[in-house]
């Protein structure tokens, strides 16, 4: 089966040149979709270097929320298989075939194993897990495979998340049937924020997307494993990530926000 590879992209001059050497190694068949939000770098002029030798990618300019523009993407792929990943990773040669081989064995959604890169302290910070029907939701769309009728069917992403998008992804279609297969194999490599500052805002916003998760599907603590939780390694720099969430999450729990649910999640390229 084809797999596309749909990028959402912006200002990743520094990283997408690492990217895409790692993509266009990968098992075939293979197209890449690169969507960049209107970079203000030389992103731009770096993908379509890679469009001129290799047919296989394609690059569009939309911007808009995150969602937005992957499911600009998603129009725009043409595979039986939706493979996601960011500007910031690099795959594992073997990503893709790992992907497709789990998709082949019955899965309908594939989660792969995300590897940080970058100051050892930040590598080693555990994600906070939601559970829901047994399954993990947290799996981040930096290393996830769809089928094509399971985007179709759940919609997309909703365009309403500033973060946690994915999350409502996998939420939505475990609801609706759909199974999370966790292939350990399936790699890709993600780097932790460069900065400080960069670090905490992440976690500000990772806030403010759980947040939003809540406001859409109602209390969601229940869903969380409080031993689990407790059990990860309390550095200093876990407990001021957590702390800085909680700030986000009080932050916009304050202004009251009613989640506008787009009517049409998954906008078609045309």
């Amino acid at each position: 089966m084809l797999v596309s590879v749909v990028l959402n992209i912006m200002n990743e001059e520094k990283n997408i040149a690492d990217l895409l050497d790692s993509l266009v190694v990968q098992e075939q068949p293979l197209e890449i979709v690169v969507v960049d939000a209107k970079s203000r770098d030389k992103t731009l002029d770096i993908v379509q270097k890679y469009v001129e030798k290799f047919p296989f990618i394609r690059i569009y300019v939309e911007s808009g929320s995150r969602g937005y523009s992957t499911n600009f993407g998603i129009g725009k792929a043409t595979g039986d298989i939706i493979a996601f990943t960011g500007g910031d990773c690099i795959a594992n040669p073997f990503w893709t075939k790992e992907l497709r081989r789990t998709i082949d064995e019955g899965a309908d959604i594939v989660a792969g194993r995300c590897v940080n890169i970058g100051l050892e302290s930040w590598e080693a910070l555990d994600r906070v897990e939601l559970n829901y029907k047994g399954v993990d939701l947290s799996f981040p769309s930096a290393n996830m495979a769809f089928k094509r009728e399971v985007l179709e069917k759940v919609g997309g992403f909703d365009t309403w998340f500033v973060t946690a998008e994915d999350i409502d992804l996998n939420f939505r279609s475990v609801a609706a049937g759909y199974k999370i297969a966790y292939n350990p194999y399936s790699i890709v490599y993600h780097r932790t924020k460069a900065t400080v500052y960069r670090f905490y805002k992440q976690a500000f916003w990772n806030g403010v997307g759980r947040k939003q998760l809540t406001l859409k599907h109602g209390r969601l603590w229940g869903k969380y494993d409080p031993m689990k939780m407790f059990k990860q390694k309390m550095t200093f720099w876990s407990f001021t990530r957590l702390a800085v969430a909680m700030g986000g999450y009080i932050a916009y729990k304050l202004f009251d926000a009613k989640p506008p649910y787009s009517k049409r999640l998954m906008k078609k390229g045309g």
